[in-house]
C-alpha cells in the first residue's frame, strides 16, 4: 500500500464559482486534467507528497525539514524567555 497526499493549488473544478477564478490570474489556475496527471505521475515517483505545480521538491523538502526543526519547542511548559515578565 502506498499513501500519498496531493496538494493542489487552485483547480478549475466546480468548487470554485466563475466568478471568483475570473479575479485570478489564469497562469495561477490548473485544468483537473492537469492535475490529476501530476497526481498519479507523483505516485508513480513514489511521492508521500505531491504539490502539482512546484517546480522543485528540494523546496517541500527544505520545508518539511524545517518544520521538523521546530517540533521540540512547540509545545513547552513554560513560555520562551522573550514573553517571561
Amino acid at each position: 500500500v502506498h499513501v500519498q497526499a496531493v496538494l493542489p493549488g487552485i483547480t478549475r473544478t466546480a468548487i470554485w464559482e466563475k466568478e471568483r477564478l475570473a479575479q485570478i490570474p489564469a497562469e495561477m489556475v490548473m485544468s483537473v486534467d492537469d492535475m490529476v496527471d501530476a497526481a498519479l505521475a507523483g505516485l508513480d515517483l513514489r511521492e508521500r507528497i505531491t504539490i502539482p505545480s512546484l517546480p522543485d521538491t528540494a523546496d517541500l523538502d527544505r520545508f518539511l525539514a524545517a518544520r521538523g526543526a521546530l517540533r521540540p519547542n512547540l509545545s513547552l511548559r513554560k513560555p520562551a524567555p522573550r514573553y517571561r515578565a
